[in-house]
């Protein structure tokens, strides 16, 4: 793509939802800067895409690049995270925060490529996503000019938005019934704001997309087997797939089954708290199976390194920090542990639930031969004793300094 006004044009990470529908016009005024949309291809609904760079251009964008980051997103980015186990807050299976580095490096890229001044986003002033942008943007090319319009515009909702948009006469989707604030992308969809800024409203059929409800799941269960090497799935049901496939596959099946729901609410880095529905269907089927693999292969020390860099991890994820020293040396520490986790694991889905019915691992420390608890001819019960005096030393040390000191 050639850009013959290159110094005075920003590049916009661009959704086609409202917030960066308004954006470009909004920066041709105010700035009177030329607006490229980029649109990274992670994956989402075809329907997002569809049309995408007509509604770019009819929205006042001088033109529109779509980038294909499919692959490299599950490759590169979700994988390793499945891998560690990240997990903000118990729940969270950080399907946003994970693609935020990604799109934020191939827009800089393209940016970089035709000579762009600048950059913009649509992140709001109260979210997540204005950190991971912009630490992205700082830690890959800090020349760049940013334009936050959530941080500058005088417009206070989503509502006044709509209102602006009829104005400049640009068609949107979105309407004042449903104005939620959606995310979607191959791992995950999340939906915010509308009724669940009420914490007391239940969740009803409007807040979820890919999902089926367990009442509505099929009554029979369904057994998935699958092989994962090195951390990563490599076979669904017998049949290789690539990762981004295996992880489509596995969303196809899981949504079916209800697999995936969380409606959670959680600490926003900056502090204030917010609700969401998150439904990652075939990201949780990968979860648990690398875990019941790794109780397989890891020993006592290694579980306990792996389970506290995944919480590092999570948090290192959630708050933008993907191109650091700290997150390049978890994911090291990650990779060493995952050069063992391989094997099979046969899961069921049933209404919402995954349950790990066989695994089994060339690498496994599980020994039948020695857990038992019929008769063997491997381990001596006596051994314990000994054991057990030495780990108690200095238990009973200090009860008999105790005891001599009344």
């Amino acid at each position: 793509m050639k850009n013959n006004n290159a110094n005075k044009t920003i590049v916009l990470a661009y959704s086609g939802g409202l917030d960066t529908s308004a954006i470009i016009p909004w920066i041709k005024d105010h700035y009177k800067y030329d607006v490229i949309a980029f649109v990274a291809d992670i994956g989402q609904s075809e329907k997002d895409l569809y049309n995408i760079k007509k509604k770019a251009i009819l929205s006042g964008a001088s033109d529109c690049y779509i980038a294909n980051l499919k692959d490299e997103f599950v490759t590169k980015y979700i994988f390793p995270m499945l891998k560690i186990g990240a997990i903000y807050e118990g729940q969270y299976l950080l399907g946003t925060a994970i693609a935020r580095p990604l799109i934020a490096k191939a827009q800089i890229d393209f940016a970089n490529r035709i000579n762009a001044i600048g950059l913009s986003h649509g992140a709001t002033g109260k979210g997540n996503d204005q950190v991971r942008f912009e630490l992205a943007y700082a830690a890959l090319n800090p020349s760049l000019k940013v334009i936050a319009p959530w941080r500058e515009w005088d417009f206070q909702s989503r509502e006044d938005l709509l209102q602006y948009l009829c104005h400049k006469n640009i068609a949107t989707d979105v309407t004042k019934e449903k104005i939620y604030s959606r995310d979607e992308n191959i791992f995950h969809v999340s939906t915010e704001g509308g009724i669940l800024e009420n914490t007391w409203n239940a969740t009803d059929s409007t807040c979820w997309v890919w999902t089926n409800s367990p009442y509505d799941a099929p009554d029979n269960p369904v057994k998935i087997h699958l092989r994962i090497e090195k951390g990563c799935v490599i076979e669904v049901n017998h049949k290789s797939l690539s990762p981004y496939e295996c992880l489509k596959k596995l969303n196809y099946i899981g949504s079916e089954h209800a697999i995936g729901r969380v409606d959670i609410v959680e600490n926003r880095l900056i502090g204030i708290k917010s609700r969401g529905c998150y439904e990652t269907p075939g990201g949780t089927i990968i979860h648990h199976a690398l875990r019941s693999l790794e109780q397989l292969v890891l020993d006592r020390d290694s579980m306990y390194w792996k389970n506290k860099i995944a919480l590092d991890m999570a948090s290192v994820i959630y708050d933008g920090k993907w191109f650091t020293p700290v997150r390049q040396s978890l994911q090291k520490s990650s990779e060493m542990l995952s050069k063992s986790i391989s094997g099979e694991v046969v899961v069921e889905l049933y209404k919402g639930s995954v349950r790990i019915l066989q695994k089994k691992s060339p690498n496994t420390l599980y020994s039948e031969e020695y857990a038992t608890f019929n008769k063997d001819q491997v381990y001596s019960q006596v051994d314990a004793q000994g054991f057990i005096r030495l780990f108690s030393l200095s238990s009973r040390i200090r009860a008999l300094n105790t005891k001599n000191s009344i």
